[in-house]
């Protein structure tokens, strides 16, 4: 799952490197969102690989604060505009 989420963020971070007209602070609240919502998909996709109920309401849990910080970057990032 490591090796996902980092090919995963090199990606999104090489994505955002081609954008050139964002400021920094602008390009980190971006990538920090984008990383949340992979990561936030890793754990839907975990919790429905889960063998117990008690992982998969763990992994949903984790799900959901992982959106919750993709949502703050998204709010941090228009902070910044």
């Amino acid at each position: 799952m490591k090796k996902i989420m980092i090919v995963s963020v090199a990606a999104g971070l090489m994505g955002l490197a081609a954008c050139s007209s964002q400021t920094p602070a602008e390009n980190n609240a971006e990538a920090m969102e984008a990383n949340a919502e992979m990561a936030a998909d890793n754990y839907d996709m975990m919790a429905d690989n889960a063998t117990t109920e008690a992982g998969e309401d763990m992994y949903e849990n984790m799900a959901d604060n992982m959106e919750q910080q993709a949502d703050n970057a998204d709010a941090m990032e228009s902070d910044v505009q």
